[in-house]
């Protein structure tokens, strides 16, 4: 069997775990990393050595591409720098996987839609969250019909204060790197409403405000290594504590400035932590939708409200009680008819990143003849779909208006697709 040949691109925590270490263990008679690409030459190295690569290291994508002439790329920069590097790859003829989001404003959509257009090479977006098995499971259960026909759903995300907090200390507490959380981390929740429903958001209104972090804090420092607080600051990161991050960011941070452990506090963060959204689709299923960011718990609600019946999730990812580590889907029915009117559906855990979501999506793309029944591997339509979404809920929540994804980008919107995840090719 012939191997990709893969180059990654940014050695950040996911580059350097999930695209790298984590992909060459399982996936190594199916990949072979032929380089890596990190600006700064410090962190590259250390990520190379965590990978366990002797691949080549480069600064600058243009020198690799010209050299390595790679089958693929897989994208884990900062969500602002997605665009350029995912068209320059296109245009050499080469296919890419991109971290989600796929990108963060309508005008880098339109320009990634029309090279893989142009170049007619394929761009899959990296939405695992469809793969976890308990998400496969209620997908399918929608696909039955087992509620009938659905109406609405309740959605909402819990972030702890360790999760949640890491956001606002990185390069994604400011609008311009990451689109704000609406677009960085709902891109996420976005997507499965999309793919759950089968439809398309037809219109967005939200409210959000920065309630907890930045500007709120009581105090700020520098960072939390050099920060006269650590002993008050509930929000105190210990990177020496850390192997992995100490020595992913921090000797690496005299070279590009960038700190892992930047104050929760800093004045200039512009990103609210407290998000609510209520999305309209082309099918009539209304949602509300909700992210939290300082919780004392991490998981989701999910509920379908549907005409014959409701299936409702509690999941929970981390909460300071013990949980079994199995999911427990409710498929509650209006009218029985010699069914149980409340199934529990029971869906373990597996092993692996979200909940065995990574090792499935990683199966999906490289390995051959995988059969897609639930349309899980995701195109550029979807990322884009995705981050319409985040782009009008922010919108919204800043001028107080309804936004119609139809006035964002039109000829995605009216493209006449019946179907907005399929896989764009």
């Amino acid at each position: 069997m012939e191997k990709r040949r893969f180059a990654l691109i940014g050695t950040g925590n996911r580059g350097t775990t999930m695209w790298g270490k984590d992909l060459l263990a399982g996936w190594r008679e199916h990949v072979d990393l032929t380089a890596i690409v990190e600006k700064n030459s410090l962190r590259g190295e250390r990520a190379r050595n965590m990978i366990g690569s002797n691949a080549p290291l480069y600064e600058n994508i243009d020198s690799m591409l010209a050299e390595q002439k790679p089958d693929l790329v897989i994208v884990c920069t900062p969500d602002h720098t997605h665009d350029d590097i995912v068209v320059r790859a296109l245009e050499s003829g080469i296919d890419v996987i991109t971290e989600k989001p796929m990108t963060t404003s309508v005008e880098k959509i339109r320009r990634i839609l029309d090279a893989e257009k142009r170049t007619g090479r394929r761009v899959d977006v990296s939405f695992n969250y469809r793969y976890a098995p308990t998400a496969a499971k209620i997908k399918e259960l929608l696909n039955a019909g087992e509620i009938g026909r659905v109406t609405s759903v309740d959605f909402h995300w819990y972030l702890n204060t360790k999760h949640g907090a890491d956001y606002f200390r990185r390069w994604h507490a400011y609008t311009e790197n990451s689109g704000s959380l609406f677009v960085h981390k709902a891109t996420h929740h976005f997507d499965l409403l999309n793919w759950y429903l089968d439809s398309d958001p037809e219109a967005v209104t939200s409210f959000a405000d920065l309630q907890n972090y930045g500007r709120k804090g009581p105090f700020r420092g520098p960072r939390c290594k050099l920060c006269p607080h650590t002993h008050e600051c509930d929000y105190y990161l210990d990177l020496e504590a850390d192997p992995f991050l100490d020595s992913l960011y921090e000797d690496p941070s005299k070279i590009d400035g960038y700190f892992r452990d930047g104050c929760v506090f800093r004045e200039d963060i512009d990103i609210p932590d407290t998000m609510v959204v209520s999305l309209r689709y082309r099918n009539n299923v209304h949602v509300s939708y909700s992210l939290n960011t300082f919780q004392p718990i991490e998981g989701h609600h999910l509920a379908f409200n549907g005409t014959k019946g409701r299936i409702e999730l509690r999941q929970y990812e981390a909460q300071p009680w013990e949980e079994p580590k199995e999911d427990t889907i409710l498929l509650i029915r209006n009218f029985p008819n010699g069914k149980e009117a409340v199934e529990r559906i029971v869906v373990p855990h597996f092993t692996g990143g979200h909940y065995g979501g990574d090792d499935r999506m990683r199966n999906m793309i490289f390995k051959p003849d995988m059969e897609d029944r639930l349309t899980q591997r995701a195109g550029t339509r979807a990322g884009a779909m995705s981050v319409l979404c985040g782009i009008a809920a922010l919108t919204s929540s800043r001028t107080g208006k309804v936004v119609n994804i139809a006035d964002l980008m039109p000829e995605l919107a009216n493209d006449g697709s019946p179907n907005s995840l399929r896989t764009s090719r």
